[in-house]
């Protein structure tokens, strides 16, 4: 079977291209050829053939529809059975909607905004540009299946979109369960001592870039509000560090939040933490919440982080809005208790086991072999 991926580009703390990195391993080890259409993309993909598609631009716009147009050129040239892409384009088979909706992600900026902020919502170029090209995605008459990573993206597509309610399909995503593993814990101390945590705190690791979208700030408030001895260590890089630096000192976490900055592996910091907390205000299906759980690590999230799918409340996590603060801090402060802290992780880890990577790859394969008996049998 071949199958043509396609990722505008590859950055090392980016979920959706760590998703096409492991989608390519798994579907490979399942005898899958794997080409993937990409501007860039680092070296060594040994898993898949790169079909560089890199035209010239100036602005966001022009960034995201060069590249469509010159992909859409690229899977004419090639011969595949099946085109997933992974970005908002009308001319593949399978439309993965990794980055969910993106008027849905609109509608949970406006509630943080003030008038002004709506208006320019409204009227910004791009954003009018991303959601022209996600109905055209989603309505192309090409499209045969989309792939959603969560039932949050699937009811918000199926709400949206009536008329794809047929081709929507729930596949969640899988984290290597051998790469990520409780014994990152050993990590613990040596990780700690290079960022200056004391080794008896509660730590709580919040994972990602875009702190805006991911939740920073609430994360931040949540743990303001827990004794001295909890802080807050944050992996990622944002362009406004500055400002979330500032909240900190202002919410009294001077000496208790830590800033590593972006990790191509974040797995030595899942072991020098506690428990994981990510209330997102929008992201659809969060690898990081996987990760967080396969090391061992009982999660607070929020209902917006379409993983939260996977927990159960009180066992392996907890799910609160991302507005709640006293929600999210009562629940934070219950995993200060180390023994129910390290029963959750241990119970959280149990739960990721059946999304491990080799069984999202032949999950993938049997659905791609469902569409080409679809298609043979439609002539």
């Amino acid at each position: 079977m071949r199958v043509v991926l396609i990722r505008q580009r590859y950055r090392p703390d980016g979920g959706a291209e760590r998703f096409v990195a492991r989608a390519a391993q798994a579907l490979s080890a399942q005898g899958v050829e794997i080409t993937l259409i990409t501007r860039d993309w680092p070296q060594g993909a040994d898993d898949m053939r790169i079909a560089r598609c890199n035209p010239r631009y100036i602005g966001s716009i022009w960034r995201d529809l060069g590249f469509a147009l010159c992909a859409c050129r690229r899977v004419r040239m090639l011969k595949a059975d099946l085109v997933q892409s992974h970005e908002r384009m009308a001319c593949a088979d399978i439309f993965r909607a990794g980055d969910g909706l993106h008027r849905s992600w609109l509608a949970q900026r406006r509630k943080t905004v003030g008038l002004w902020g709506r208006i320019r919502l409204r009227l910004n170029p791009y954003h009018l540009y991303a959601l022209a090209a996600e109905t055209k995605a989603l309505t192309h008459p090409g499209l045969r299946a989309v792939i959603c990573g969560s039932r949050m993206v699937h009811d918000e597509i199926a709400a949206a979109f009536p008329q794809t309610a047929d081709k929507l399909v729930v596949l969640y995503n899988g984290v290597d369960i051998r790469h990520f593993h409780p014994d990152v814990k050993a990590e613990r101390d040596a990780v700690r001592g290079r960022h200056g945590i004391p080794l008896r705190d509660t730590v709580f690791v919040f994972v990602g870039s875009g702190f805006y979208r991911k939740g920073l700030a609430e994360a931040m408030r949540a743990i303001a509000r827990l004794p001295a001895s909890a802080g807050l260590l944050v992996v990622g890089q944002d362009r406004h560090e500055a400002r979330y630096r500032r909240l900190g000192q202002a919410l009294g976490l001077s000496g208790r939040l830590w800033f590593a900055g972006r990790q191509s592996d974040p797995r030595p910091f899942y072991g020098a933490a506690d428990a994981f907390i990510l209330p997102a205000l929008y992201d659809p299906s969060p690898n990081v919440v996987l990760e967080a759980m396969a090391c061992g690590l009982p999660v607070v999230t929020s209902h917006a982080a379409g993983t939260s799918e996977l927990l159960v409340e009180g066992e392996t996590g907890f799910v609160r809005d991302a507005q709640d603060t006293d929600g999210l801090a009562e629940t934070c402060a219950s995993l200060l208790d180390p023994v129910r802290c390290s029963e959750m992780g241990q119970a959280a880890r149990t739960a990721i086991e059946p999304y491990d990577l080799r069984l999202m790859g032949e999950r993938f394969v049997a659905f791609y072999e469902e569409l080409l008996r679809r298609k043979d049998g439609h002539g």
